[in-house]
């Protein structure tokens, strides 16, 4: 095939990204928008990157070798990364043009005249595309004047590619280097009096109905590259809305030779806004109709050249968090408010399509899928006082940040249409109030039998079906799912527990000035499967402690086949035996276990090893027992203190006996706001093995390239896949680039229909300086070292150290007996990690925005789980 090395810059499309680069497709499809002005040029296509290429390794035989090394590397070799990379670039820009793109090149030129200059920008094939921007990775040059100078830059550009923070983003976004080509757009050169930046959302809050100019003077490569701060105008309905007007101390100017130079601002304009309000209202305007061609919001460089405006580029803003699509049947086109479910379920991590559409089958209420993440629509809630009021203090007791971004939503008084309660004033008809249920330990254990009786149905029924039938079963197993969970009396259980939490700590404060009193007497409350999972694990370390061989062998162990090598040592069945045991009872759970493409423990034992080693290394024998029963005296002494002070008090009798009415009813209930998890996790791995083995059906017949590529379907299309045996090939590896932009993104607690993402703040004066707010979720004051831990596998703790993490779902449990207090980024009084910490006894703040980032691993820290903050020690 003929290679074509130049391309007409109004020639080019998306359909053309391999040939031109993203780049040069963004541009030839703004040329073709009714009204806005692109300046003329042409493409050096990758065809002539690739014959360049071609002369690289006709010259150096290494080249080759050099590339698939860079492609190679792990994540941490930077060292080695950049020089490999050196060296590429270097031999790439060293390698003379060959004649024939000289002569192609050149032709083009002469259209635009002697003496003209231009810009030489690089268009990679990866580049401004939706999934990755790679704004600034690769080379611009701006007023390169005569061919020489032109090709020359040509020639930089491709080295480009390979410059280290080139080659650091693709390995980041996960982009072999060897399929990343090089196009280069070369423009007529516009030399203005004012350029900048065009976002036609928000980039900072998300809102989709804001857009924001950043604007300085002379060329903009100053401002993108942000050697010089911008003006800013945000502009919403054809108004500006919101200015701000820089001392703009630099400017880049055009020479007039060629090339570009850095010179002061006058001093009288300094503080001269760079646009007039109706400028950038009508630069706002060209946006959106270059979003609408686009079809999302775009990051705009604009140039001013005599009160017209020239496009010089358009990518997609690639941070944006996505908005959930509203159901078309009941979109009625009103605003909507999302409320995120992964900061209420501890797992804030990006999910793949087939575990975010599990959840959402078998969820109680519909849920929405946005950004890798799920969200609940609030939105009539929200707009009706009763329900609003009903819900912004059951969303408050549990996560204050959520309700605070709720309130600030309502604030704005019109985003959500107010609508009138339906239900008439006063208490509810008592025929409608539920009796409440007694505090006897046996409603508890009944619910845990039915779950039970339901899970071993489920286990012997699942295992007989295959095919189309297996998800024929499903739907019936789905809807006894939703039976189990929505049982008015497992509802009641649960809240009879929350209730009485509250009522605790409300009247305690009141009648004795004591904060969080219910913390101490939920000590070691019988019942709680989540925190018996982590004494349950000190005991495995009890067995393994004494065989010094199999600890040794333990410490080396990589992957998952250990439990089988482990009789080959003394004491090694025993220890074997003591982590199945563990493992049948609690291997369903692990890291993110909301997400059904996570591998359980059951799949995955070694991720056990390090926790199980760190309990044999800093206890004693015994100590679950002993820990559980100190946490039992204490609470017991706590209630036995709290009842006669209040006997002490003016109608101390009636308090007193209403206290201990209430004490008997949390430690009945409040361990039992575990077990419903426990059962959902418990199916879900009984769904998960059925769903692999028909992915491996199909992987065997050869629909599927490997059983994983299933996780990237829904639940819906994977049961079309295996009724067909048909797949759009190219719909895994799309969906595979798009769930890895959500990984990079961070979901907000609430996002609105325009986009705009809250996250809530604490509105606190009571804070020494520089502590970092949180949400008081279990007493106690703590002072230690901070263990900033990412992944449950890499910690290493010690005895006193403070576990500071990002959230803690229930697999993190048995970390907590082996810490002395808590910090999280997500969380509130009656997520997992806080009860769990109450359970423990362990000082714990949930919702310390930024905790991991604020807070540096090893770091003394002192945590003050009463009062609900931390400081960072000196």
């Amino acid at each position: 095939m003929t290679r074509k090395y130049v391309v007409d810059l109004r020639k080019t499309d998306a359909s053309q990204i391999a040939l031109v680069g993203g780049k040069a497709a963004n541009l030839g499809g703004l040329s073709r928008i009714d009204g806005i002005r692109v300046p003329p040029g042409f493409v050096v296509t990758t065809d002539a990157f690739h014959t360049v290429l071609d002369e690289v390794r006709a010259a150096d035989a290494e080249f080759d070798s050099r590339l698939n090394s860079l492609s190679h590397l792990g994540p941490d070799d930077r060292e080695a990364a950049r020089t490999l990379a050196a060296v590429i670039r270097r031999t790439v820009e060293e390698t003379p043009v060959p004649k024939a793109i000289v002569t192609e090149i050149t032709a083009a030129l002469s259209r635009f005249g002697d003496g003209a200059a231009f810009a030489v920008r690089s268009s990679a094939t990866a580049e401004d595309l939706p999934t990755a921007s790679f704004a600034g990775q690769q080379d611009t040059y701006l007023n390169v004047v005569g061919a020489d100078a032109v090709l020359r830059h040509v020639g930089r550009c491709w080295a480009s590619l390979f410059t280290e923070r080139a080659v650091a983003y693709r390995r980041h976004n996960g982009i072999d280097h060897r399929a990343v080509h090089m196009a280069v757009v070369v423009q007529e050169m516009v030399v203005p009096q004012a350029s900048g930046i065009l976002f036609t959302a928000d980039p900072v809050s998300g809102d989709r109905t804001l857009s924001t100019v950043d604007a300085g003077f002379g060329l903009g490569e100053a401002l993108v590259s942000g050697v010089v701060t911008p003006d800013v105008f945000k502009v919403r309905d054809g108004e500006v809305v919101e200015r701000t007007v820089a001392a703009k101390q630099r400017v880049l100017e055009a020479l007039p030779g060629g090339g570009t130079r850095d010179v002061p601002v006058d001093e009288q304009r300094r503080g001269q806004p760079a646009l007039t309000d109706p400028q950038a209202v009508r630069l706002a305007g060209f946006g959106r109709r270059i979003e609408a061609h686009f079809g999302r919001p775009q990051d705009i460089e604009w140039c001013l050249v005599a009160d017209d405006f020239a496009i010089v580029q358009s990518r997609p803003i690639t941070t944006l968090f996505p908005v959930p699509s509203p159901d078309p049947e009941s979109d009625d086109g009103a605003n909507r408010v999302y409320v995120s479910v992964g900061h209420q379920q501890m797992m804030t991590d990006a999910m793949k399509p087939l575990g975010l559409s599990m959840w959402q089958l078998t969820a109680m209420v519909p849920m929405h899928a946005a950004g890798g993440r799920l969200f609940v629509d609030a939105t009539a809630r929200l707009a009706a006082p009763a329900s609003r009021a009903a819900l912004l203090e059951l969303i408050g007791k549990g996560d204050p940040l959520i309700r605070d971004a709720l309130e600030t939503v309502l604030a704005r008084g019109d985003f959500i249409a107010q609508l009138p309660d339906t239900a008439p004033a006063g208490p509810p008809p008592a025929a409608n109030t539920p009796a409440p249920i007694p505090t006897d330990p046996a409603v508890v254990t009944g619910l845990i039998e039915r779950s039970r009786a339901s899970l071993a149905a489920l286990e012997r029924d699942i295992r007989t079906k295959t095919g189309p039938e297996l998800f024929t079963y499903l739907a019936e197993a789905f809807a006894e799912h939703k039976r189990v969970l929505g049982d008015p009396l497992n509802m009641r259980a649960i809240m009879a527990g929350m209730d009485a939490t509250w009522w605790l700590n409300d009247n305690l404060h009141a009648w004795l000035g004591e904060k969080n009193a219910a913390d101490t007497l939920t000590l070691s409350a019988p019942g709680n499967i989540t925190s018996e999972m982590g004494l349950a694990l000190l005991d495995v370390a009890d067995v393994i402690r004494p065989h010094a061989e199999v600890v040794a062998y333990l410490r080396g162990v990589e992957d998952d086949g250990f439990l089988d090598e482990l009789p080959r040592f003394p004491g090694g069945t025993e220890a074997r035996d003591a982590i199945e045991a563990y493992l049948a009872r609690y291997g369903v759970r692990c890291v993110g276990e909301i997400d059904i493409t996570r591998p359980r423990w059951r799949e995955h034992p070694s991720a056990l090893v390090p926790v199980i080693l760190d309990n044999v290394r800093n206890f004693a024998p015994g100590a679950a027992a002993r820990r559980f029963e100190e946490g039992r005296r204490k609470a017991e002494h706590k209630e036995q203190d709290v009842l006669a002070r209040l006997r002490e008090l003016p109608d101390g009798d009636r308090r007193a006996d209403e206290a201990k009415a209430m004490i008997d009813r949390v430690r009945t209930f409040i361990g039992y706001r575990e077990y419903p998890k426990y059962d959902i996790v418990s199916r879900y791995s009984l769904y998960r093995q059925a769903l692999l083995a028909e992915a491996e059906r199909l992987t065997n017949a050869g629909v599927l390239a490997d059983r994983e590529d299933a996780y990237y379907l829904t639940y819906r299309e994977f049961e079309e896949v295996v009724r067909t045996h048909k797949l759009d090939g190219d719909l895994i590896r799309r969906r595979r680039d798009e769930f890895r932009t959500h990984l990079a993104l961070t979901p907000p607690r609430v996002l609105t229909s325009d986009g705009e993402c809250l996250n809530g703040s604490y509105h606190r004066d009571d804070l020494p300086p520089g502590a970092l707010a949180g949400v008081p979720v279990s007493v106690g004051t703590v002072e230690g070292r901070a263990r900033v831990v990412h992944d449950v596998a890499e910690a290493d703790l010690a005895a006193g150290d403070i576990l500071v993490t990002a959230y803690t779902d229930p697999s993190w449990s048995p970390l907590f007996v082996g810490i002395a207090g808590l910090v999280t980024e997500v969380g509130g009084v009656m997520t997992h990690g806080a009860v769990i910490a109450r359970e423990y006894g362990l000082p714990a703040v949930v919702g310390v925005d930024g905790a991991t980032r604020l807070i540096r691993d090893g770091q003394r820290i002192r945590v003050h789980g009463t009062e609900g903050y931390v400081e960072v020690l000196p």
